[in-house]
């Protein structure tokens, strides 16, 4: 092995999966700063959304074309550059002292934070030797899984004991470092070539595309979706750009997004298996922090640690994937950590009013150890015989199709969470009655309890009804919840088909040319 070419592998691994987990927690860190945002700036709940929203929006148009811009600008000066444009939005956003002046500077701060997942990526695949990629994958993975965790634990800590500005100082101090070992350790890809025009065409038909798309499914079920014309609008607007993207780029010689990647065996089934895995992983995890927050009021930091063993459970199973990754055929692997995901969900799915954190300790890390044995194998087998050339298009569509993937998760399952809990209260209405002899015990026992209290027979009665009714309505919940827990391990179960079509499970090299 030439040891010159790889002596500084773990600093180069540090720094970029350092810089991946800024921007990870910073999407989901603001969501426990939103009262008090909402408080400081005067916007309304509607308006402060955008604060997430425009994040993402920026993030997802920028994911694809970074392989394009770190040929363009060279890889060094383009992931420095990334971090420092993510570092100075983020002291910006912190010093905001207006709604849409933090919503611009959160639009900069995804722009520059769009970089640090899939050019990171494609760094760590060439920084470690061959037989050694997926210990790169696994201390990436480790960052992938554990930043969303952290966002909201790290978020309640900080506005608990500081203020919401500081949720963005943080990442100034931690990018400066990140930025300068990146810049000190990383080179450009020997590879690369830089193209000599710019497809200003396929720019804003990928930005249209997909930010129309990520437009919608972060606020179509405020709109209530299709009964909307404005998101029926996005949702046409993202469609046939999207078409017309592809065919752009299928016919011009140096396109912003090469799609012909997607001609191997074994890209194609990874990004289309990766988008599954988004939305069983996204919806899981969105799903879990409401179930915590809303029907036993922890707050965000208690759900913080609920959620953090898991994590810790997924980084421990990564880290011996990674070792073992390039020995073991990937297939087998990603189907027992899709079974073990599932048998998670199942477990979770069983839960009830009285469950508490030991309750949900041993299911979270089945999660954690099923993700950990997914990670790592499908990453590397996806990009197994890929060209070094296309190494960088293949990690942007891969970790694209994954975050698009994790927004139609959220996106449905906040949808399915409040369709589910209407139908299951009505349900559950249909067995409560005048005339069903335990209602009326209950009811009357509820009466008598409040005429303790000092009420009068009418308000006691009414007051008895509104607890029964919320009783109800947290039953629903639960049942809703456990629909969704389902749901989530079905279908990533059910996208081990795609694993058929794969040539090899192994972990291939990926060559440098570009046949």
């Amino acid at each position: 092995m030439p040891d010159d070419q790889y002596k500084h592998k773990y600093l180069i691994a540090i720094a970029v999966t350092l810089a991946a987990v800024l921007e990870l927690v910073d999407t989901s860190i603001v969501n426990v700063a939103i009262p008090h945002m909402m408080g400081t700036l005067g916007a309304t709940l509607d308006e402060i959304a955008w604060v997430s929203t425009s994040y993402i929006i920026a993030n997802v148009i920028v994911i694809p074309m970074s392989s394009w811009l770190s040929a363009y600008f060279g890889r060094q000066r383009y992931l420095t550059g990334s971090i420092a444009i993510f570092v100075v939005a983020s002291f910006f956003c912190g010093a905001a002292t207006s709604l849409w002046g933090l919503v611009f500077w959160r639009v900069l701060q995804g722009l520059g934070g769009g970089a640090l997942l899939s050019t990171a990526q494609t760094t760590l695949f060439e920084a470690f030797p061959p037989q050694e990629r997926g210990i790169g994958q696994a201390i990436f993975g480790v960052g992938v899984m554990v930043g969303p965790t952290l966002g909201p634990t790290l978020g309640g800590f900080i506005v608990d004991a500081y203020a919401w500005p500081w949720i963005f100082y943080i990442n100034v101090p931690l990018g400066i470092i990140a930025g300068l070992m990146v810049w000190a350790y990383v080179k450009d890809a020997a590879h690369q070539v830089r193209a000599s025009s710019v497809d200003v065409l396929g720019i804003v038909l990928l930005t249209l595309a997909v930010g129309s798309l990520q437009w919608m499914l972060e606020r179509g079920e405020r709109f209530d979706w299709f009964e909307s014309r404005f998101v029926t609008m996005l949702a046409i607007v993202s469609v046939v750009s999207a078409v017309l993207l592809v065919w752009r780029e299928l016919t011009i010689d140096e396109p912003i997004i090469d799609f012909r990647v997607l001609k191997s065996r074994q890209l194609a089934p990874g990004v289309a298996f990766a988008a599954f895995l988004g939305v069983a992983l996204y919806g899981s995890v969105f799903v879990l922090p409401v179930f915590l927050q809303t029907l036993h009021g922890y707050t965000a930091q208690q759900t913080g640690m609920v959620i953090l063993p898991g994590a810790i459970a997924s980084a421990v199973s990564m880290g011996i994937m990674g070792r073992a990754a390039s020995k073991i055929d990937a297939r087998p692997l990603i189907v027992v950590g899709a079974l073990l995901f599932l048998a998670s969900m199942y477990t979770l799915s069983q839960l009830t009013l009285d469950a508490g954190p030991d309750d949900m300790f041993w299911p979270l890390i089945l999660r954690g150890v099923g993700l950990g044995l997914l990670f790592v194998p499908l990453t590397g087998a996806s990009m197994a015989g890929l060209p070094m050339q296309k190494l960088g298009q293949g990690t942007g569509m891969f970790n694209l199709m994954r975050q698009l993937g994790g927004s139609l998760g959220i996106a449905v399952m906040a949808t399915m969470l409040s369709h589910q809990t209407k139908v299951h209260k009505a349900l559950l209405a249909e067995h409560v009655g005048s005339y069903d002899p335990a209602t009326m015990e209950r009811l009357g026992g509820l009466t008598r309890g409040m005429v303790a209290r000092g009420f009068d027979v009418a308000t006691a009665k009414q007051q008895a009804l509104m607890v029964m009714d919320r009783q109800m309505g947290a039953q629903a919940s639960v049942m809703a919840f456990s629909r969704i827990y389902l749901i989530s391990g079905v279908l990533l179960v059910s996208a081990l088909p795609l694993l058929l079509l794969w040539r090899t499970g192994r972990t291939v090299p990926v060559k440098v040319d570009a046949h």
